[in-house]
């Protein structure tokens, strides 16, 4: 089953309340008309691309070691995954689904980072729940994010629902602002220059790990 395959069938477990799921039902139009503004902002086109020098980083993982972007690069090409938090199941099953396909990834000498918004608690908190064998990096503030051009304000009639929810992002994230990034994907070559980059504003939508497998095949090519 491939990774759209795992979200399209929790959205529909979740939007029909399928145990062990459950959301109120007017919740949904709510949650669509934001994806649906996001997507007519049109941020997602001004993200980095392929063909753009990625922005250099140096953040924390989970334990508090300091990663360099830089570094990583000196092994190898560099995939990254932007995704919004533990608190998001579709980010779990996309983790979940970067996992199984380390070796694949690792086997054309990449590394592969995650990195989102929330503290290094919840971060380790990624890691234990997903069983995770890659590094999950805190971007304090977004601004790594926003450096990718992913970083977004909540509208506030968004975060009026997240109140309700309990969903409560500043403590997540220790950070007042209500902002995510949009979920996604690049890989970054050896010079510094993206080689793929996947970005969807709509958080239900995830590329497959497969569809970089050629570029990294690619770039393992050139060493």
């Amino acid at each position: 089953m491939s990774l759209q395959d795992k979200l399209d069938a929790f959205k529909a477990d979740f939007k029909g309340g399928k145990p062990p799921y459950y959301a109120p039902p007017e919740i949904h139009p709510i949650m669509e008309r934001a994806t649906a503004e996001l997507i007519a902002s049109g941020q997602a086109a001004r993200t980095i691309k392929a063909g753009d020098r990625a922005p250099a980083f140096t953040l924390k993982d989970q334990d508090g070691k300091e990663i360099s972007s830089v570094r990583l690069l000196e092994r190898g090409p560099l995939v990254i995954t932007f995704y919004r938090g533990v608190w998001c199941p579709y980010c779990n099953i996309e983790l979940q689904a970067m996992n199984d396909a380390l070796a694949q990834i690792e086997g054309f000498g990449a590394s592969v980072v995650a990195i989102s918004p929330q503290t290094a608690v919840n971060s380790r908190k990624s890691v234990r729940d997903n069983k995770l064998h890659f590094p999950v990096l805190s971007d304090a503030n977004g601004d790594v994010g926003a450096a990718f051009g992913l970083r977004f304000a909540l509208p506030d009639y968004l975060i009026a629902l997240y109140k309700t929810l309990q969903n409560d992002l500043p403590a997540f994230n220790a950070d007042p602002s209500w902002t995510l990034p949009m979920p996604a994907r690049f890989v970054i070559g050896q010079d510094g220059v993206v080689l793929y980059s996947e970005v969807n504003p709509d958080y239900t939508h995830r590329p497959d790990p497969a569809d970089m497998l050629p570029v990294l095949e690619r770039a393992a090519a050139k060493v």
